[in-house]
């Protein structure tokens, strides 16, 4: 006899756009009881008000913390199911409660983010928002920006991102400078590629610096001050990586110190970032934006496409992507 799927009670957070009804990949979840949020809250007592009667929390990358305060407080939770790593999820506590954590990590290379790199430099260097907005105030050209033939773009990270980033640097006809790990300077070199003799020379050279660096305990606030201050007055940092690989405070002090001249930003220490009085979106050469560079229609696809294959997977009682099996060891999930 065929397994009959039960209707579950869905949950699904922090969807900013109001997007995820709208996908094709949504279809998927017929049939079962689905709620979506729109905000994000970082409250314990919000959140456990309301999931109380959750079945399954889907969830978009590390918007939201699930950890023991909270899952202690959600009796009927069974599954939690996203795309991707899962260092804000304590699989310990999830254990422990019976909650089981879907997570598919085969990755789609984040060519939107590529992309937004690449729009970023653009729109930094040739200084558009500004000119834009100035534009629509009645205003004519009021700077002169900078081209990218024959300037040195720099890649913190030779990875999947960071070669991308690299190979439409050379299109554009930039000299490449590479930094990294020993891995990421191999891989540079067998592309033929310039490697920097050292980092205090990458910091030094680099018109573009592009950071393209996983977050670990490795490369957390592995720039700071020092760095930051050989680079040239001229120069752009780029960070569409994460905040954290830079020392706290350190960038809007070194952008405030004029080295270097500009930064471009798509991430923050704390997101969502809605204060308008943060300092980094108080400087005029830091180019600041919500964290958009995954933020794209066939990425959310993929993403949530995944999530919902495995609710649907969980529903048929054939769970996969499993990150705490350990849980399967008690019996029925449903």
């Amino acid at each position: 006899m065929a397994h009959l799927a039960p209707r579950l009670r869905v949950a699904i957070l922090d969807d900013y756009q109001d997007i995820v009804r709208t996908l094709d990949c949504f279809s998927k979840l017929e049939g079962h009881e689905v709620k979506i949020w729109n905000d994000t809250v970082a409250d314990v007592d919000i959140l456990a008000e309301r999931l109380a009667a959750v079945d399954v929390l889907v969830l978009l990358r590390e918007r939201t913390k699930v950890d023991e305060p909270l899952v202690s407080r959600l009796p009927n939770l069974k599954l939690i199911s996203q795309n991707g790593h899962v260092p804000h999820i304590d699989l310990a506590a999830c254990t422990r409660r019976g909650v089981l954590v879907s997570s598919a990590l085969t990755q789609r290379p984040s060519y939107p983010t590529v992309e937004f790199t690449w729009g970023l430099i653009l729109a930094a260097m040739r200084n558009i928002p500004l000119e834009s907005a100035r534009l629509r105030e009645g205003s004519w050209q009021s700077t002169v920006g900078l081209g990218l033939r024959g300037r040195t773009l720099g890649i913190y990270g030779f990875g999947r991102l960071g070669s991308m980033v690299a190979r439409i640097g050379s299109a554009f006809g930039m000299e490449l400078l590479i930094w990294g790990r020993q891995g990421s300077l191999d891989r540079a070199r067998a592309e033929g590629f310039q490697v920097a003799p050292s980092k205090e020379a990458f910091f030094e050279q680099a018109d573009v610096l592009s950071l393209h660096l996983r977050l670990n305990a490795e490369t957390t606030g592995l720039i700071g001050p020092g760095e930051l201050a050989l680079m040239k007055p001229t120069a752009l940092l780029v960070n569409t990586s994460r905040a954290e690989l830079i020392e706290p405070g350190a960038l809007v002090a070194a952008l405030r110190n004029g080295r270097p001249g500009k930064a471009a930003v798509d991430v923050f220490e704390h997101e969502p970032l809605t204060d308008p009085d943060d300092p980094l979106l108080s400087l005029p050469n830091a180019l600041c934006t919500p964290h958009l560079g995954y933020v794209e229609r066939d990425n959310y696809e993929f993403a949530y496409g995944n999530a919902f294959d495995q609710v649907v997977a969980f529903a048929q009682g054939m769970p996969i992507n499993i990150h705490n099996p350990d849980v399967l060891k008690h019996g029925a999930l449903l």
